[in-house]
Order: structure tokens, then sequence, then C-alpha cells
């Protein structure tokens, strides 16, 4: 992985600083309103101590710094893009942050600029019942959901590909959910208080034809950049196909030419060619990753994002991020993982993404000698029993049979629940499978006289999931260390001669007792270090 340079932080770096203090100052913002909800004076209390430090040579600094920086980042990003189809997450979280600045300018000017200029303390007395007055509260709450909502996607196409976030992210979405009524509902409350106290209204004078003019400034200003960044992207890439300066970017399925300093996601997006792109093309996740199969001139070097990226996931040298690569001559790329326009049921679980998931494997025990004394049609017959016991097992314990290979099974837990309920219904599943296949063998005694078995694998971590194949012809999987090291836990009970291991992180996160089982601490094939896990012949009795 190369080194992060403090001194030289990447373009995506800033925009995430910037964006998290101007997060940490609005949700701050909102939990003060939110205190309006107790008493005016508890918020005015609040206030004091919002406005100490948010008004603070330090804090002043970085508020408005960011606050700059964020917006011409945000103008950089958008004369870099040289096309505005994109998905429509993207585009609603764009919309809203160019938005916030025209909702922000009267509010802005009356509060903090009215301070600094004319020293009118805005409390919120004054603040709230002028509001009140002027019927400005539909203004307000369009205000904070804008600049919710916009903060909450950003956080969303930024951190949406990690494990964490998924992890946590139905806590968050009730959190970010509850801050903003809370404010409103105290904002209201305060309004409601300071409505029926002596009005304390700003004395007229020729401070409000100067506040009007910062107004305009405030709301003008903002505008005519964005205007102007728009001019600027188009007259370029006007140009650029007035003057034929195009680049031939060649696909599997169709070659297209687009203006140079495209790149190939934005050629890809341009002429509705289906690419995966997971954070939004900014080089965080390598789901838009391309293998390179020619190129007419030497490709341009990884900028400091994408070779960050690149080295995370140790790609080869011919693999690139087709949103940051931008080719200055023909090229041919082969998109190493794509949607597709009509998708598959599987495909409910969203694209490929890191998940923490719980995996089970399942294999069938004495299938070769069965093989040799039975007839084939006799063969799917029982294939046919095992797979319907383990399948209905994993499904009523909450998991998903997604894999039916050989005589092997594999199952997912964790796709819709966290990881401590997949734990448990993995463990609760291999139960099941247990006593399901008791009445299997009881119902092929007669025919079979001898008993099948089998040996259950469980491992907890990430794995990329998603759905894989070839055509039409595609299921949902996993892959990843969880899942070897499960199907290496399955082998385990054949030289273990029990029905189940299971790693300790299973047991841990299930909060399972296993005093009276095996413990071993052993060397897992293809895996570094030693895993402790454990064993157990059969599990129906086991501890709980």
């Amino acid at each position: 992985m190369l080194p992060l340079n403090p001194l030289h932080p990447r373009p995506r770096t800033l925009r995430l600083a910037s964006g998290l203090i101007l997060l940490t100052y609005v949700a701050t913002h909102l939990l003060n309103h939110a205190t309006g909800l107790v008493s005016l004076a508890a918020a005015e209390a609040g206030r004091e101590i919002f406005v100490a430090f948010w008004r603070s040579p330090p804090a002043t600094l970085a508020f408005y710094g960011a606050l700059l920086l964020h917006f011409g980042l945000a103008l950089s990003a958008l004369y870099e893009r040289h096309t505005l189809r994109m998905p429509p997450l993207e585009l609603t979280r764009i919309t809203l942050g160019f938005t916030i600045p025209l909702l922000l300018a009267f509010h802005m000017v009356q509060t903090r600029l009215a301070w600094e200029l004319i020293a009118w303390d805005d409390t919120y007395r004054r603040i709230t019942a002028s509001m009140w007055s002027s019927n400005f509260s539909l203004r307000q709450l369009t205000m904070v959901v804008v600049v919710w909502l916009h903060a909450c996607l950003g956080l969303q196409l930024a951190f949406r590909h990690r494990a964490g976030w998924r992890r946590w992210q139905s806590t968050l979405v009730a959190l970010a959910t509850l801050l903003p009524v809370l404010a409103f509902t105290g904002y209201l409350a305060m309004a409601r208080e300071a409505s029926a106290l002596p009005v304390q209204a700003r004395p007229p004078g020729p401070h409000d034809a100067t506040l009007q003019r910062w107004v305009e400034i405030v709301f003008y200003t903002p505008l005519a950049l964005l205007a102007a960044t728009l001019t600027a992207r188009w007259a370029q890439v006007a140009w650029a196909r007035a003057s034929r300066r195009l680049v031939r970017i060649s696909y599997p399925s169709q070659t297209v030419d687009v203006p140079a300093g495209y790149s190939v996601l934005e050629a890809s997006r341009a002429f509705g060619i289906p690419h995966m792109s997971v954070c939004g093309g900014r080089a965080r996740c390598s789901t838009c990753r391309v293998e390179v199969l020619a190129s007419a001139a030497p490709l341009p070097a990884p900028g400091p994002d994408e070779a960050h990226t690149l080295a995370r996931i140790g790609a080869p040298p011919a693999v690139r991020l087709a949103c940051q690569l931008r080719p200055t001559a023909a090229i041919e790329v082969r998109p190493l993982a794509t949607v597709r326009s009509t998708a598959p049921a599987h495909d409910a679980w969203g694209p490929t993404a890191e998940r923490e998931v719980v995996v089970l494997f399942a294999d069938l025990r004495r299938w070769t000698g069965l093989s040799e004394h039975h007839l084939p049609f006799d063969l799917v017959y029982v294939l046919d029993q095992y797979f319907e016991a383990v399948g209905d097992a994993v499904r009523e314990a909450g998991g998903i049979p997604n894999q039916f290979i050989g005589d092997s099974v594999m199952a997912l837990f964790g796709l819709e629940t966290d990881t401590v309920t997949a734990a448990r219904q993995a463990l609760a599943a291999a139960e099941a499978i247990e006593r399901r296949m008791a009445a299997v063998n009881d119902s092929l005694a007669a025919e079979f006289r001898r008993p099948l078995d089998f040996g259950i694998g469980i491992h907890a971590g990430t794995a990329a999931v998603g759905t894989v194949g070839y055509r039409e012809t595609r299921t949902l999987t996993a892959v990843g260390d969880a899942v070897n090291t499960a199907s290496r836990l399955q082998e385990l009970t054949k030289l273990l001669k029990v029905r189940l291991v299971v790693s300790e992180e299973v047991l841990r996160r299930a909060g399972r007792a296993h005093d009276d089982w095996q413990r071993h601490d052993l060397e897992i094939r293809g895996r570094q270090g030693r895993l402790a896990v454990y064993a157990l012949p059969t599990f129906c009795n086991a501890p709980a």
C-alpha cells in the first residue's frame, strides 16, 4: 500500500475532511435546536456553548475554510466531469449540494454576518420569533432537509462499500432521521414560546441595505460560479469535438469515440454502456476497474487516488480504474465487473460489495461408496433428499442456500441481519440439518441399507457478495477469506472425525457456550497463522 503524504493530501481526502467539518457544525446546530423541546431558555443556554466554540477564531477558520474548500472541490469535480449521466443517487447528491448556498444565503447573512457587521445578537428568541411571524418556517424546514440529505448521501456514497458502514447502517439511518425531526420540532416549540414574548425586532437603519446587499452577494456568487463552471465545461467538450480531438475506446460489446479528457467510466455512462461504480467515481471502491487490452500510446500514470486503491487491491499492471483513467489515444478495455440491464432476483442484495457474513459449508459423506453400488437415477433421488434437508434447514434458520455443487452446499447468513444474529442462525441451521438428515436416513434405510453422514464447517468474516456467472446463468455467491476458511473447516471434519467444526469467531459472536467442545489451534491450508476452532461429534444436544 502506498504511504499517505500529509503534506499533499488527495482531493478525495480533502473533500471528505471538509465535509466532516461541515457535518459536525450542522449536527451540533441541529442538536442545539432540539433542546428547544425542553424550553427556550435551555436552547439559549446550549446556544451560548455552541457560539463560544464555533465563533472562536480557530473554529471560524476551520468552518469557513471547509465551506470554501468543499464548494471549490465540488466545482472542480463538476468541471472535470464530462458527462452528466450518472446514477440517480449521485445526481441527487450533487443537485442538493449546489442548492444549499442558495437556501443558506438569507439565513447566514441574518445571523452570523449580522453579528459580525452590526453586532446584532442572533438569539433564538429573536430569530425564531422573526421567522415565525414572517412565515419563514417552510424555508427553514426545506433548508434543513436539503443540507442534511446532502450530507447523508455524501456519507453513503463515500462509505457504502465498507463492511463496517453496512453493519451500522440501520442504526445510522435511524439517528439521521431522528435528529432533524427533533431539531425542527424544537424550533417550532421555541418559535411558539418566543412569539408570546415581547418582540425584539432589529430597529430599521442603513444596515438593512447593507445586509440586503450581502444576501444578494452570498446568493448570486455561488450561482455565478456554478454557471461559469458549466459553461467552461460545455465549451471544453464542444471545442474537443469541433477540433476532432476524439479518443476511440473499444469495449467488448461496442466502440465509441469521445472527446479527449473523458474518463473510461464517463465514456461508458455517456453511451449507456453498463459499468459498475459503487463509490461514484471517486477511486475508493475499485469496482469500476478495467483490464487494458491494448493502447495506441502510453497510458497516463495513475494519480495518487488511483495508485493508492490499485496498490490496496494488488492490481496487476494492466488493470486500471475506469473512473480515473483518461486515455489520450485509442484504447481497448474490458470491464472486470459490469452491471446488467436486466437483473436476476438475487440482485435484490445490490451490487457486488464487501459484507460481513457467516458462511456454512455442508458436505455429504459416504457418497463415493454409494455411487459405486447404485444407479445414477437413484443417486439423483438421494441428492434431492439431501439438498432439500439442508436447504430447508438453512432457510428456516434465516440463511440463504446459494450454491449446490456435487454433494456440497454453501449457505450465507448475515445479508439481512447483523453478524451476531447471523452466527446464531448458522448454528441453528447446523442443528436443524442434523435433525433433518436423521429423518432422511430413516426414509432411505430400507432401500440403501447404509446411513448417510455429513460434515459442516462454519466461519465468519468479510467476503465480496454478488452475482456471478455467464450471460443468463448467474447465481448469488460470496468470495473471500471467510468463504475459503469455512470450506477448509468442513474438510477438517473428516480429519477430526466429527460432524461440526466452527471457528472461535462464530461462537464468540453467537455468545454460544463451548466448554464441552473440542478446541484445536490449527493451521488452515491456504491461510497464514493458526486458527482456534471448536469441534463437536454431534450437536443436537450441545450446550446452548
